[in-house]
Parts: C-alpha cells; sequence; structure tokens
C-alpha cells in the first residue's frame, strides 16, 4: 500500500470539488452547494493534514542532520526533540489513514451483548469478567454505561447482559469486539486444580434513531408478561415484561429490567432497531463488495477472536497474532493497547483495498 499514491488521488478529487464550487450553476443551487461545501471540508482537513505531516518530516531531516555534527553536550537535547517529532508523525499519520477510510458508525454509542457460552458456570462467571472489563473501560473514558437486561446465575455468574455504553467515539473502539472469547484458567468451583476452557460471545451493535431504521407495526408481534427475577414483590405484580418478536427476520428481543411496560417496550425497540441495523449493513457490505470479510472485527459471530490465558498471565487476539502478558490489567479495562493495535490492523487493510480500488 503506497500512501504517497492514494494522496495523489485525493489531491486530484479536491482540485475538482474546488473547480466545481466556482461554477455559477452549484453556486445558486443550495443543495448541491452544500453537498460540494460538506466534500471540500472532508478533503481539506486531509490535505492539510498530510501536509503538515510533510512539513514535521523535513523537520525531522533537519534535527537529523544537525545531530549528526553537533557537539556531545546538545545530543541529549537534540534527540529529545527528534523523539518528540517521532510521536506526533506517527501519530497524525494514524489520524490521517482514519479520516482517508473514515467508518461513519465511529461516533455511535453502542449496545454489547454477552452472553455465555460452553463451560457453564464457569462459562457465566467469565461473561461477568467481561462486563466489568468493558464497565472498567468506560469508566476510564468517562463514558456512561447502563444495563439494559440481564441474567444472573445462583454464583454471581451471567449466563447473559445486554447494556449501552455512551461517549464519544465509542464504536470505534469497541467495535473490534465481537465474536467468541475464550477463557483458559482453573475454575473456582474446580476442587482438582484442572485447567477449563471456557467460552462467552461479545456482540456490539452501533445504536441508531428511529429514522435510519423504520419498523412496521403490523411487522411486529408484542407480548407483555409478569418481570421474574430480583426486584421484590412488583416483579410479580404487574405485567412489565415486554418481548418483541419482529416477523420478517424472526429476531426476538426482551426487555424485563424497567419497573413499567412503556419503559421497557422503548429499550426493546432500541435494541431490535440496533439489531436489525447490524444485520441489514452486514448484509448489504457482504454482497456488494468483499470489505466486510478483510476488516477486523466485523466478522461472523462464531469467530474465535481473543483468549485469556490466566496461568500464563497472557492475552491473544488472533485476528491479528498480537499477544499481551498484561492479563489482569486487561481485565481490569485496561484494553487500550488491543484497541490500538486492532485499529491500526483494521485501518492498513481497508487502506489496501482503497489503494487497489484507486490505483491498481
Amino acid at each position: 500500500m503506497n500512501l504517497e499514491k492514494i494522496m495523489e488521488v485525493f489531491r486530484e478529487r479536491f482540485k475538482e470539488v474546488e473547480a466545481q464550487l466556482s461554477r455559477p450553476e452549484i453556486a445558486s443551487d443550495p443543495e448541491r452547494l452544500m453537498e460540494y461545501g460538506k466534500k471540500h471540508a472532508e478533503l481539506s482537513q486531509i490535505i492539510e493534514l498530510h501536509g503538515r505531516i510533510e512539513i514535521m518530516k523535513r523537520e525531522l531531516d533537519d534535527w537529523s542532520e544537525m545531530k549528526n555534527s553537533s557537539e556531545e553536550e546538545e545530543l541529549e537535547e537534540i534527540e529529545k526533540t527528534i523523539d518528540e517529532l517521532n510521536v506526533k508523525i506517527a501519530t497524525e499519520e494514524r489520524n490521517l489513514k482514519s479520516l482517508l477510510v473514515p467508518d461513519l458508525a465511529d461516533d455511535r454509542n453502542i449496545i454489547i451483548e454477552i452472553r455465555a457460552g460452553t463451560g457453564g458456570e464457569e462459562a457465566a462467571l467469565f461473561g461477568s469478567d467481561l462486563f466489568r472489563m468493558y464497565s472498567r473501560y468506560a469508566e476510564r473514558n468517562n463514558w456512561k454505561s447502563e444495563v439494559i437486561e440481564v441474567s444472573e446465575t445462583d454464583l454471581g455468574g451471567l449466563k447473559e447482559i445486554i447494556f449501552q455504553i455512551k461517549g464519544r467515539s465509542v464504536y470505534s473502539k469497541l467495535k473490534y469486539e465481537s465474536g467468541v472469547h475464550r477463557v483458559q484458567r482453573v475454575p473456582t468451583t474446580e476442587s482438582g486444580g484442572r485447567i477449563h476452557t471456557s467460552t462467552a460471545t461479545v456482540a456490539v451493535l452501533p445504536e441508531v434513531s428511529e429514522t435510519e431504521v423504520r419498523i412496521e407495526p403490523s411487522d411486529l408481534r408484542i407480548d407483555t408478561y409478569r418481570a421474574s427475577g430480583a426486584g421484590g414483590q412488583h416483579v410479580n405484580k404487574t405485567d412489565s415484561a415486554v418481548r418483541i418478536v419482529h416477523i420478517p427476520t424472526g429476531i426476538v428481543v426482551a426487555v424485563q429490567k424497567e419497573r413499567s411496560q412503556h419503559q421497557n417496550k422503548a429499550r426493546a425497540m432500541e435494541l431490535l432497531r440496533a439489531k436489525l441495523y447490524d444485520m441489514y449493513s452486514s448484509k448489504a457490505e457482504s454482497e456488494v463488495t468483499q470489505t466486510r470479510r478483510s476488516q477486523i472485527g466485523t466478522g461472523e459471530r462464531s469467530e474465535k477472536i481473543r483468549t485469556y490465558n490466566f496461568p500464563q498471565n497472557r492475552v491473544t487476539d488472533h485476528r491479528i497474532n498480537f499477544t499481551s502478558y498484561r492479563l489482569l490489567d486487561i481485565m481490569d479495562g485496561d484494553i487500550e493497547e488491543l484497541v490500538t493495535e486492532l485499529s491500526a490492523a483494521d485501518i492498513n487493510k481497508r487502506l489496501e483495498l482503497l489503494h487497489k480500488e484507486l490505483v491498481g
């Protein structure tokens, strides 16, 4: 992938848009003027950022030359400047790559579903650990998280939990978490001290508005029933729980956490829209292009993506062959290293596709 070749194409696009903006028929058409104005702003941001990177690279060359001819007492300060410039250039190049292959859903809030897989009670306990990991990561980023629905086991594990995370660029960070997570450890329920392997499935769904996914009332079957579980006498007295079946797709959502039927229905509709959006967008992308298969974190829900090996203090992401020996930190929500590596791998793959499309 040649980034400069891609930039040549974007510079040509920028010139074309500027030429269109100067045409009288565009200037007199508010809709087309707004359309080209938006394109101009997006391309300007890319061109300007690339220009700043080039300036920093020339500055880096100057400092490197200065280092070769400087006195020893100046070396420390020069090397510090060179290191700082290298960090700035690397950061800005990541930002540039993100602008070249944007994901329009990156700024959305998300709904995460975690379900216990194989492994019985240990799988449910692992699901609880994953929920804590994402909750702690949300806290580190000053995001807000809220449980929509939960089904617990007697030992404190989670058969299933659905929760929402709201904040800046949430989806851009956590969209790579969808798939099967595997844990290898000695379960607290195991007296013999043998290592067991269990799994939990994670699904990350971007939130969507009512206007983005229109649902016909005639396509829904809505049932109400009495909520069960924690909540005192209230749960046994009112039909507050809501189950919605989307008849054309067979998707079923159920929410009983809120105290009123109205609130549970609103939550269920929110979850249904997210599921439909995910299903339709996945289908459209897989039919039109190979992009989805090439991207990190947008594969099948059955894909085993990561292993958490407690005896070796190791976490391995199988999609990018990345291993970290900071398992306890990661389980405590310090997953930024994984997020950064996955994002870089995903962007590079999409840039390769873009290069093939633009340059050949």
